[in-house]
């Protein structure tokens, strides 16, 4: 028994050219999925990954030490904008 409230779906309507759609087609064949299934899973990784590259970064050893040595100074002090950010919710949670 599930208490929590589902949010009711709501459309999304695309036109796309036939190449694409048959494409399309063939790997939702392949996979044995339906075609919304496979849009709505390709379209949802590719809007993770977009917002992933804006809030992951990786750096090598030095570039780290001097991130971090940046974080040691303080920067909180002097830096309405970043205490700005720091005060946002977080998307997460």
């Amino acid at each position: 028994m599930n208490d929590i409230p589902r949010e009711k779906p709501v459309s999304l309507n695309m036109r796309v050219d036939a190449k694409k759609r048959s494409l399309i087609d063939a790997a939702v064949q392949i996979l044995g999925v339906d075609r919304t299934s496979f849009i709505l899973d390709a379209a949802c990784r590719k809007a993770e990954d977009v917002l992933l590259d804006r809030r992951l970064f990786v750096l090598d050893d030095e570039a780290f030490e001097r991130f971090e040595q940046a974080l040691d100074a303080n920067p909180l002090r002097t830096n309405e904008k970043l205490q700005a950010l720091l005060q946002r919710p977080k998307p997460w949670k």
